[in-house]
């Protein structure tokens, strides 16, 4: 087991590469088992996920080839249908991602019921209505069971804007005989990530970017070369960060369409940037200020599906907020767990009120101190890095393994910015 030792009070200047988007490499790694033929991937984040997800591939009997650095080489040429390790899927929750793969391709997925973040309830029905329509029987009674003969296009209705379900039905359909359109699907850009690879290796989808995709089944699909776009909740992490501790940050190889959610957001704390093709660089002078909306109201940063502002960066947002003169309420409204973290903010001396499960009152700036903190989950264990980088004096972080399933080698980019951070190991 490992801890972060950080040193509060010394801001962040300096310039880092954004890393491939996780949430969409995690999708394109599953689906390398549609087809028999090598798939490489460019770009995948050297993160604990990505590991879990291609160590599942290899329990298939895939072959896995590291090209070079964050490239990846997949033939999933022969496969065994199909249960995944109990070990391995208890530890992430995009193992769910293999069950329309698998059902697309070999008619049988079974596997536990998905682990990952405690974040609050998050249910699997959308998965399996999705995959019923197709065609798929599900069972649950020990663990879950997924098969089918035969799976034809059909109408689906997605019951939530299930990014993950979304995920599932696509890479069902794409192998499915006939027309499938999916209303009410999500479209985060990892979404469009998948799609795009998809349609790379054969598949025929449109409507990409829209909540209503349609899919054309094909009877097989072949290999392809597809590059992972730039995780943007990494981005914006590094942009609270330099925010908060008066720092300085450029930024390569973003993509600015991408960040237009995140502007919105940032603006309402008085966050600003600017962006010159693929780069974006954040200032050291920021109005750091509340921003009321009209009628001198408290402003409010609320998250929703994709356009919307993202729901995996509340938790970074709620620790800016704590520095920024005013007042603000943080509405998270999609996972009612994930801001009870704000108890570790409060005894760091952050003017915090959590309202209810999803609504929490930030008043600042506050002075923070160092405090031992235990990170429950990928955002809120960042937001505690960012809460320590600002504190006076040291802060300890345990159960760091949450956090570097989701940030790629942050202690190495932290200290390449100037942070006084430290990975030591405890028994």
């Amino acid at each position: 087991m490992h801890e972060y030792l950080i040193e509060g009070g010394f801001p962040i200047k300096g310039t880092i590469t954004a890393s491939g988007n996780k949430n969409a490499a995690l999708p394109c790694i599953a689906a390398t088992l549609l087809t028999e033929e090598p798939v490489i991937l460019h770009n995948v984040p050297e993160i604990e996920d990505t590991g879990v997800m291609l160590k599942i591939l290899q329990s298939f009997g895939a072959t896995i080839t590291k090209e070079k650095d964050h490239s990846w080489k997949v033939e999933a040429k022969n496969i065994a249908p199909i249960c995944i390790p109990a070990e391995l899927s208890k530890k992430i929750r995009a193992s769910i991602l293999f069950a329309g793969p698998l059902v697309g391709r070999c008619g049988k997925c079974e596997m536990l019921p998905p682990g990952g973040d405690v974040i609050g309830r998050r249910r699997l029905d959308t998965h399996f209505l999705a995959l019923e329509q197709l065609g798929a029987q599900v069972k649950f009674e020990d663990r879950l069971v997924f098969s089918a003969n035969k799976l034809s296009g059909t109408d689906i209705f997605l019951d939530e804007c299930s990014v993950t379900a979304t995920e599932n039905a696509l890479m069902a359909a794409v192998l499915a005989e006939g027309k499938t359109t999916i209303t009410n699907a999500a479209s985060e850009p990892h979404i469009q990530d998948l799609c795009n690879m998809l349609n790379a290796m054969g598949a025929k989808i449109s409507g990409i970017g829209s909540n209503i995709l349609y899919i054309d089944g094909v009877k097989k699909l072949h290999s392809c070369e597809f590059t992972i776009g730039p995780d943007y909740m990494e981005i914006g992490s590094f942009i609270g960060l330099a925010a908060v501790t008066k720092g300085s940050i450029t930024i390569n190889g973003i993509k600015g369409l991408d960040l237009r959610p995140l502007k919105t957001g940032f603006a309402k704390l008085g966050i600003s940037w600017s962006v010159e093709g693929d780069s974006l660089s954040v200032g050291s002078v920021q109005e750091m200020k509340a921003n009321a909306d009209v009628g001198t109201k408290i402003p409010k940063i609320d998250d929703a599906p994709w356009p919307g502002f993202p729901p995996d960066l509340t938790s970074i947002m709620t620790v800016v907020a704590t520095q920024v003169e005013g007042t603000v309420l943080i509405f998270e409204k999609m996972f009612e767990s994930r801001m009870f973290f704000v108890d570790k903010l409060i005894s760091m001396g952050a003017q915090i009120t959590l309202c209810d499960p999803h609504r929490a009152v930030v008043s600042g700036p506050a002075v923070l101190h160092g405090d031992h903190l235990v990170s429950p989950d990928v955002r809120a264990g960042m937001a505690m890095v960012i809460a320590a980088m600002i504190a006076h004096g040291e802060s300890r972080i345990s159960n760091v393994y949450q956090i570097e399933r989701g940030y790629e080698h942050l202690v190495e980019k932290l200290q390449s910015l100037g942070a006084h951070i430290k990975r030591v190991e405890v028994r």
